[in-house]
């Protein structure tokens, strides 16, 4: 992988649990990181706040920087998020040397692709979701000529709804297709991607573990020792395969490159009783 890092300034615009354990990886190597958020909060050391928000003009423009990562939430409209990014593009003094957007593979919601979806397949927006995610990637690349993350199902510490449906026993859609991230391993993709010389335009980020829902919560009742969600009937089949093969390729391997290993790990470190991780 070849590596152009050198301390920068790095705006992140949107602070949630992503940025938050990304940034202290960019600040030991020496780079200085603004956050901008709609809210006030404790920030760590090295980490400057501006609060802002980006539905409507910005008061004050905002610094001169090297590099953004923009991990905003999907608007509640089709034309909210390219709102929010021509708000941002208008606070700039200029456009950033690299930009890495994190979208969705929610894009492909609602599509029905028989092959394993790969960065070469077009969405065809079939959802007011869909449409506005894919709205806010081409958005993101006309303003910013942004690099495109599309995570999904970013599972790991403290994202545990899949494990507390499991533990309540809720019904769940056994044959639905799904795919998803360990939050580790995206961070590692994100860090990645802001400092490579010639990064790839659109990364997928899943891992090399597709499977349907009802094979996973089977392995986590397993686990946890409780029984299996019941299959939920009135739920159609669905969702898609996703290749994550770029993904590994960028990286070089995942931490967690199957979500027995994520999942695994989340169960044994957790309080309370000791339980069985057999699948």
């Amino acid at each position: 992988m070849n590596d152009t890092r050198s301390p920068r300034r790095i705006l992140f615009v949107g602070y949630g649990k992503l940025a938050a354990r990304l940034a202290p990886r960019l600040l030991e190597r020496g780079d200085e990181i603004v956050a901008l958020r709609r809210s006030d909060g404790t920030l760590p050391a090295g980490v400057v706040g501006i609060r802002a928000d980006l539905s409507r003009p910005l008061a004050a423009p905002l610094p001169a920087v090297d590099a953004m990562l923009v991990t905003l939430p999907p608007g509640d409209t089709v034309t909210a998020s390219r709102a929010a990014l021509t708000h941002l593009a208008e606070a700039l003094p200029a456009v950033p040397s690299r930009v890495v957007f994190v979208s969705s593979t929610g894009v492909f919601e609602g599509a029905r692709i028989a092959h394993p979806v790969t960065e070469s397949d077009e969405p065809v927006p079939t959802t007011p979701r869909s449409a506005g995610l894919y709205d806010g990637e081409k958005a993101a690349i006309e303003l910013f000529d942004a690099v495109v993350v599309r995570p999904a199902g970013i599972y790991g510490p403290g994202r545990e709804f899949l494990l507390r449906k499991v533990r309540e026993g809720a019904p769940v859609n056994h044959r639905r297709q799904t795919n998803r991230i360990h939050e580790t391993d995206l961070v590692r993709t994100l860090d990645a991607l802001l400092g490579m010389a010639e990064p790839p335009r659109l990364v997928h980020a899943v891992d090399a573990a597709p499977a349907p829902l009802g094979e996973v919560v089977v392995f986590l009742a397993r686990a946890l020792g409780v029984e299996v969600p019941p299959d939920d009937p009135s739920a159609l089949p669905g969702g898609l395969v996703h290749d994550g093969a770029l993904l590994r390729s960028l990286l070089g391997s995942l931490e967690y490159p199957t979500y027995q290993a994520g999942y695994a790990e989340m169960i044994a470190e957790a309080p309370g009783p000791t339980r069985s991780l057999g699948a």
